[in-house]
């Protein structure tokens, strides 16, 4: 899961990072420029940050981590706002969202979803599509559970699930697809970073160790190292953690969400294939799809076939 890095072993579910970004500062008012916006809503103490791009029915597009920022997924918000406006923004602590104090009473999946229901209100969306990859996925899993009525839709995109069953496994899956060149350099680079060495050169080739296990074609590793860069690891343990004291599993309450929902994931993904079909078996409206040749990241490894997958299924809402 890794928004996009997952579990690498349990000393990297600290760190369970996901996805792939640039830094492009924007402004922290509302803005925008060629069809992209940009805002901040409040919720209690916690300011949000989010971007918009395109024009149409709204889909929010919630990345992996936990504790990463946004930034990593204005591509494919870009890649889906044909026709749409895609949404994304950053979790509570990270990238422009503020949060006074990161504690383990003001970063939990209750306040989490409370703050994606408050961007919903802010931006008067009745409903709207509701895209999460990775752990996005588990967080949009856990909406859905508390908010049914906001959800139109679902699209669960290499979701870590509706339950805690891949911290069984993802760390293992991981380690099995790096190198033992990658996981020597995964473990020395941990060890300095752990040490004190927080430098960004440090980070990067942590993250060039490590982007291998999540990609199918490997020609995209520099995208995901970048990615793997980015990650809060205080952030990411607190949410683990809360994960665990409230522990998740929404696979009751789920049985009775009546939306459409497609589940898709690569069937060389570190998602095993039996937690996408634990989540087809739980949700009365679900379409599953996997997608060969493909690891975390559906829209780089076969773009044309999971980009259709989603089209196809945003048409039929």
């Amino acid at each position: 899961m890794h928004s996009q890095n997952f579990f690498t072993s349990r000393y990297l579910c600290k760190s369970l990072v996901t996805g792939f970004m640039f830094c492009l500062a924007l402004m922290l008012s509302t803005g925008s420029m060629r069809g992209q916006q940009a805002g901040m809503l409040s919720n209690g103490e916690a300011k949000i940050y989010y971007e918009s791009f395109g024009e149409g029915d709204p889909i929010l597009i919630i990345n992996g981590g936990p504790g990463m920022n946004s930034r990593g997924f204005r591509s494919i918000g870009k890649l889906l706002s044909k026709g749409y406006r895609t949404i994304i923004y950053d979790q509570r602590g990270t990238g422009n969202s503020v949060l006074p104090e990161v504690t383990s009473e003001t970063i939990t999946m209750d306040l989490m979803i409370e703050d994606i229901e408050a961007l919903r209100r802010h931006l008067q969306v009745e409903s709207w599509v509701v895209f999460g990859h990775s752990f996005g996925g588990m967080l949009a899993s856990y909406y859905a559970a508390n908010y049914p009525h906001s959800i139109k839709g679902m699209i669960l995109s290499a979701s870590g699930g509706l339950d805690l069953d891949l911290m069984s496994y993802a760390g293992e899956n991981i380690n099995a697809r790096l190198s033992e060149t990658n996981r020597a350099n995964l473990e020395k680079w941990r060890r300095k970073i752990h040490g004190g060495d927080t430098s960004y050169y440090a980070r990067l080739q942590r993250g060039k160790a490590l982007a291998p296990a999540y990609l199918y074609n490997k020609e995209h590793r520099a995208i995901i190292a970048e990615r793997l860069t980015q990650s809060n690891h205080i952030i990411n343990g607190l949410v683990f953690e809360d994960l665990q004291r409230i522990n998740y599993d929404c696979k009751k309450s789920l049985k009775e969400f009546q939306k459409p929902v497609l589940i898709i994931q690569g069937k060389q993904d570190i998602i095993l294939e039996r937690t996408a079909v634990t989540a087809h078996n739980t949700f009365p409206d679900s379409e599953l799809i996997l997608l060969d040749n493909c690891g975390h990241y559906g829209w780089l490894d076969t773009k044309d076939e999971y980009l259709a997958a989603v089209y196809s299924f945003l048409g039929k809402l």
